[in-house]
C-alpha cells in the first residue's frame, strides 16, 4: 500500500514569517499535505499564554504561500463557528489555492478554550450531535444549490453558497477517537478519518471499528480514507535522537495517554513509518511545534519520505 505524507504545522509560539519559511520548505520537501490547527489558545493546555494564530486565516496564508501541496485543517471545532460561514470561509480558500482546500471537523475538546472565549462547552453527546449536523450542513453547502436543513442546533432556510469551490468533490474529513459517537459519525457522513497521536496498533483496532461501521451503513468501507497525525521528535542523528527532550517538555503529562510519536534517528523512523504503513494509514502527517528542529525536518525529508516513495525534496 503506498502511503503519502503531511506536515501539520501548529500555528504557536512562532512568528508568522517563520512559518512562511515552513510552508514553502515543505510545498517543495515532498510532502502533499499542510494543516494547521483549530486553537484560540496553546494546545497542549499549558499557562495559556502561548501565542496561536487562528486557523481559517492561517489557512488562507498557506494556500496564497505554496503552490503543490492540499490545505487543510485538522480539524475546525463545530461550535466556533456557523457552519455556513465555515463553507464560505473555506471555499474562498479553495478558490484562493485553485482547488487544493480540503475540510476536516471535530467535537472539540479544549474547555478552557471554550470557557475564555465565553462559547458554550456542552457535554460531549451534545457536541457530538453537533458535528453530525455540521457534516450534513456543510455537504449540502459544498454540493447544492439551495439549501435547507433543520436540526437541534444548526439550521440552512435556502442557504446558498456560491461561488460553489473550484472543486467538484470536496472531501470532509472528520477526526478524533471516540468510539461511540465520532468513528460512527466518520463511517455515515465523512470522506475520510483523521486519527490524531495514536500508535499503529491503535490505529489499526480503529480502522477494523470503522470497517465495521461503514458495513452496517451499506458502505464501502475502502470509500473511506484514513489517515493519521504523529507528533514529530525525531533527531537528525543518533546524537540528536539521544538529547531530544522536547516531548516532555511540549506534552507534560498529556504524552502519557498517547503513543502516536515519531522518536529515534531516521533509521528508526523509517521503522515506525513502515508500521503505520501497513496499518492502512493513507497519509501520515506529521505534528511540529516552535521551536522547529530544521537538521531532523531535513533528514526527515531527505531519508524518511524516500524510503515511502515520495520524490525527494527540490
Amino acid at each position: 500500500m503506498s502511503m503519502t505524507f503531511g506536515l501539520h504545522a501548529i500555528q504557536q509560539e512562532a512568528s508568522i514569517d517563520e512559518f512562511r519559511r515552513l510552508w514553502r520548505w515543505a510545498d517543495g520537501a515532498g510532502f502533499d499535505w499542510i494543516s494547521t490547527c483549530d486553537h484560540f489558545e496553546e494546545s497542549p493546555p499549558r499557562d495559556r499564554t502561548g501565542d496561536c494564530f487562528e486557523a481559517v486565516a492561517t489557512m488562507t496564508a498557506i494556500a496564497c504561500e505554496t503552490r503543490h501541496v492540499r490545505v487543510g485543517c485538522y480539524v475546525f471545532c463545530v461550535n466556533y463557528r456557523n457552519p455556513g460561514l465555515l463553507a464560505k470561509s473555506l471555499t474562498t480558500i479553495d478558490h484562493i489555492s485553485g482547488g487544493r482546500m480540503e475540510c476536516g471537523i471535530g467535537a472539540g475538546w479544549h474547555e478552557s478554550e471554550y470557557r475564555g472565549f465565553g462559547i458554550p462547552f456542552e457535554r460531549i453527546g451534545v457536541r457530538e450531535d453537533q458535528l453530525e449536523e455540521y457534516a450534513q450542513c456543510l455537504r449540502m453547502l459544498f454540493d447544492q444549490p439551495v439549501s435547507t436543513f433543520k436540526g437541534g442546533h444548526y439550521a440552512l432556510d435556502d442557504a446558498r453558497c456560491n461561488p460553489k469551490p473550484v472543486q467538484k468533490h470536496v472531501r470532509i474529513w472528520i477526526g478524533g477517537l471516540g468510539e461511540k459517537r465520532t468513528l460512527p459519525a466518520a463511517a455515515k457522513y465523512a470522506d475520510g478519518w483523521n486519527g490524531p497521536y495514536l500508535g499503529p496498533e491503535d490505529f489499526i483496532r480503529k480502522s477494523r471499528l470503522l470497517d465495521e461501521l461503514c458495513a452496517r451503513n451499506g458502505r464501502d468501507p475502502s470509500t473511506l480514507a484514513r489517515t493519521a497525525n504523529v507528533a514529530f521528535y525525531m533527531g537528525a542523528d543518533a546524537t540528536a535522537a539521544a538529547t531530544n527532550r522536547k516531548l516532555v517538555e511540549q506534552w507534560g503529562a498529556v504524552a502519557a495517554g498517547r503513543t502516536g510519536f515519531l522518536v529515534g534517528t531516521p533509521q528508526e523512523a523509517i521503522d515506525q513509518v513502515a508500521k503505520y504503513r501497513d496499518a492502512g494509514v493513507a497519509r501520515l502527517s506529521i505534528g511540529v511545534r516552535a521551536p522547529f528542529d530544521w537538521d531532523a525536518l531535513h533528514a526527515y525529508a531527505e531519508h524518511v519520505l524516500p524510503a515511502f516513495g515520495a520524490a525527494p525534496p527540490v
